[in-house]
């Protein structure tokens, strides 16, 4: 596994713990795979979001496709809606895309999803926005 996986993971956790209160969400990667296009690269990971649990703004460099897989969680790029999803729903974050909301939509249960990135092989899974 590439150094910045790791690394990636531990910045993703720590950016979606927003208040000291929550439990911080748990990443974790299940698939990292090179592709047979230009450069480029798969990696696969499971979020799971505490109760109440959200993440801050930021952007991947990589298209992402999410499925939900349990609990609802709301999610909203710039210039779209807000949308909230429910197991089995789906949602694209294109390559240029902010995400500005990204949250468990229940205080009481959890929720979770499996992320799929598209991007540079080497790339960083993560980007703040400034």
């Amino acid at each position: 596994m590439p150094r910045y996986i790791p690394l990636a993971i531990a910045c993703l956790t720590a950016a979606i713990s927003p208040a000291l209160a929550q439990e911080p969400a748990s990443v974790t990667q299940l698939l990292q795979q090179s592709l047979d296009l230009d450069g480029k690269e798969v990696v696969m990971l499971r979020v799971d979001y505490a109760p109440g649990g959200s993440d801050p703004v930021h952007r991947h460099d990589a298209d992402v496709f999410v499925y939900i897989l349990e609990g609802s969680v709301v999610m909203q790029v710039e210039g779209g809606p807000e949308v909230t999803l429910n197991p089995g729903d789906t949602f694209v974050e294109g390559k240029d895309d902010v995400h500005l909301v990204g949250r468990n939509a229940s205080d009481t249960a959890p929720a979770s999803f499996l992320a799929f990135f598209v991007k540079d092989a080497g790339a960083p899974v993560l980007l703040p926005v400034q």
